[in-house]
């Protein structure tokens, strides 16, 4: 689907956007990373015979400009880019989805800048770093002795970039990041998105267990309770950011639902889209019947 393409001014640069579809309440979405870009959350383009799908890659990746300045690189900031956002694009109400680090972003936006939300999509991410470290470090427990021995070998000496490490981690990828083989080319976009990239060294760290950036100690598992739209949270089976993730959101955000995707790991928009687009297509039109 093509849709309509265009840059927004954020902080002295720009933003790449994509509008896909019209009329309805549009969905405005948040993509992981940080620092993955837009790519691999292309599979919601499916919802847009009934409402605008809004895309950007978020300063620092994708299409949007790449500053060297890693004071840009704050929680805050993106935040406030959100805004930015809406206001360039007229997005006075919207429904919100924010995927893995984008849920958290989700999260902090609507603890902040509420007005206007209509209603929350919450899919694969959680309340606070520390659960998610604490179900990954389950996970790796539970890769086969050779692999879970490589990775906290080089763990312990720091040596994140050792070829044996970076083999390890794929395996790793390849059961709870994504389960399908080949990744999908939208996947493998993002992936080279996050190669090397400083958005995402200097706020998430080496890889996607290890978190050593400013976002390590973030946590608003006590301030869940002041979403108060209606919110659906979104988790796979396999998925790095696990159930028991999903279900803290669940008891934290007052009235939230929780859809279990039990053939995906942490794309189950990519994985089970089907099922995926449908859950988010009854929820949205649930909401806007009241």
């Amino acid at each position: 689907m093509g849709g309509r393409e265009g840059r927004i001014a954020v902080d002295g640069y720009s933003v790449w956007y994509r509008v896909v579809g019209d009329g309805g309440i549009p969905l405005l979405t948040l993509h992981g990373g940080p620092g993955a870009g837009h790519d691999y959350l292309e599979p919601l383009e499916g919802l847009a015979d009934e409402r605008r799908v809004i895309f950007y890659d978020q300063l620092g990746c994708g299409r949007s400009d790449q500053p060297d300045d890693v004071s840009l690189w704050r929680l805050e900031r993106f935040v406030r880019e959100v805004d930015t956002v809406r206001a360039a694009l007229g997005l006075e109400r919207i429904h919100l989805l924010g995927q893995s680090w984008g849920g958290w972003l989700a999260i902090e936006y609507m603890l902040s800048h509420p007005s206007g939300v209509v209603s929350l999509v919450l899919s694969s991410t959680s309340a606070s770093t520390r659960e998610f470290v604490e179900v990954a470090e389950r996970l790796k427990d539970a890769l086969p002795a050779e692999v879970r021995d490589t990775l906290r070998r080089y763990e312990a000496s720091g040596d994140w970039s050792n070829p044996e490490y970076e083999a390890a981690t794929r395996v790793f990828y390849t059961r709870h990041v994504c389960r399908l083989d080949p990744w999908p080319e939208p996947l493998q976009r993002t992936a080279r998105n996050l190669d090397g990239n400083p958005v995402y060294l200097t706020m998430n760290g080496p890889n996607e267990f290890i978190i050593t950036g400013s976002l390590k100690d973030w946590d608003r598992t006590a301030r869940l309770g002041e979403i108060t739209v209606p919110t659906l949270i979104t988790v796979g089976r396999y998925d790095e950011i696990g159930p028991d993730c999903a279900r803290a959101l669940q008891r934290g955000i007052p009235g939230s639902e929780l859809r279990l995707f039990e053939h995906s790991s942490h794309t189950a928009h990519l994985e089970e889209t089907e099922a995926y687009l449908a859950s988010v297509r009854d929820f949205l039109r649930r909401v806007e019947r009241g």
